[in-house]
């Protein structure tokens, strides 16, 4: 079977006014977690202000050793110790591969779905927004004269429908049927 690489989701919880030093603790981890061996990619959710609190960060390594080596690394630690007083809640992380954490729960206690649910509520919820997203967004970008390029156009639309995924309509859509999902 092929590698299919690891990936974390940390969140760290930051409190109010330490946002710049959380900020600059960031630019302080992530060349050193770049030099790490194995390391893919970097990417960092911040809060919405007003709305959300919580940082993301997503890790992808090439294979979950690899990953494993570099959460478990002395490097690390020192610098989660060096962050925690910017925490309101200790540094949670979970490893999985896939798109697991489109389910994760607040609740520790739960379980990830089985991948056929995954898979099933996934597809579902974005068969509406790739058919419905594009017929909203390719008039608005030809009225305001994007050049008209399908690569321009998908990156745009791709990047709407990942965003309201994320953000807007896997956390109700995972809420609303939890029951059936996580059973």
């Amino acid at each position: 079977m092929e590698n299919q690489g690891a990936t974390v989701v940390i969140t760290h919880n930051v409190l109010v006014g330490k946002e710049q030093e959380y900020e600059n603790w960031l630019n302080e981890i992530s060349p050193i977690s770049k030099k790490s061996t194995g390391f893919l990619d970097w990417q960092i959710i911040r809060p919405i202000p007003n709305l959300t609190y919580t940082f993301t960060v997503i890790l992808r390594f090439d294979t979950i050793e690899n990953l494993k080596n570099w959460m478990e690394s002395k490097d690390r630690k020192k610098l989660i110790e060096k962050a925690l007083p910017f925490f309101s809640k200790e540094d949670k992380f979970y490893i999985k591969s896939g798109l697991d954490f489109l389910f994760l729960s607040e609740n520790e206690n739960v379980k990830i779905p089985v991948r056929w649910k995954q898979y099933l509520v996934t597809w579902s919820a974005i068969f509406p927004l790739a058919t419905f997203i594009p017929m909203l967004v390719l008039p608005i970008m030809r009225n305001f004269a994007f050049l008209q390029n399908r690569y321009i156009e998908s990156f745009f639309v791709s990047g709407i429908i990942v965003f309201i995924m994320v953000y807007l309509l896997m956390p109700r859509y995972t809420r609303l049927i939890k029951k059936w999902l996580y059973k």
